[in-house]
């Protein structure tokens, strides 16, 4: 599940709010928006006034796997500490819980907007990722995967390690390739 922290900044930014905007709205000062986006633990009840500002409701879904959300934030720490390989366990995890979720739970993991990762192949990848296992089952795609953001111009191979091959179109998931990421379809199957 996202922190409190990035569904409050993804609901002001996804409605293009300032925090002084928010705050005025949920009638609590500007220092303590601030300081919600930053990670400051908060009450349950503060964060639903500032979702509720945004014009978004707080709502429990009965899982405890990791959102799209959650694996950019894991995603963004490993690409800081140059750790690509946990970088990629992260991607591969949150490919696992999508899959291992069903109907509105999946949809829901893929619903609140990750923040960008640092680098546009990730972003991409993560968009392409959602896209996927979402049209396995038919559930509607957020608006964020479609973000032309989110897309690569041309095409890059995504890459972990230097000797990995290209992957050639065909073994490319085509959700990834409507984004630019040539990722091998077999580096998503569980073992």
């Amino acid at each position: 599940m996202s922190h409190a922290s990035t569904l409050i900044r993804a609901a002001r930014k996804s409605r293009g709010l300032t925090q002084a905007q928010i705050a005025a709205r949920a009638r609590i000062d500007q220092g303590d928006v601030s300081r919600s986006e930053r990670g400051r633990d908060l009450a349950f009840q503060t964060a639903d006034r500032l979702l509720a500002a945004a014009g978004y409701g707080l709502y429990a879904a009965p899982t405890r796997r990791t959102d799209a959300s959650g694996a950019a934030e894991e995603i963004r720490t490993r690409l800081r500490e140059g750790d690509r390989d946990r970088a990629l366990r992260a991607l591969i995890q949150l490919n696992d819980d999508l899959q291992a979720e069903h109907g509105l739970v999946r949809g829901i993991l893929g619903l609140a907007e990750p923040e960008p990762t640092g680098e546009r192949i990730w972003d991409a990848a993560l968009a392409a990722l959602v896209a996927w296992r979402l049209a396995d089952h038919g559930l509607p795609l957020p608006a964020w995967v479609g973000d032309p953001a989110r897309r690569l111009d041309p095409p890059r191979p995504f890459i972990i390690d230097a000797a990995d091959p290209v992957p050639d179109a065909e073994d490319v998931p085509p959700e990834f390739l409507e984004r630019g990421v040539l990722a091998w379809r077999d580096t998503f199957e569980s073992i």
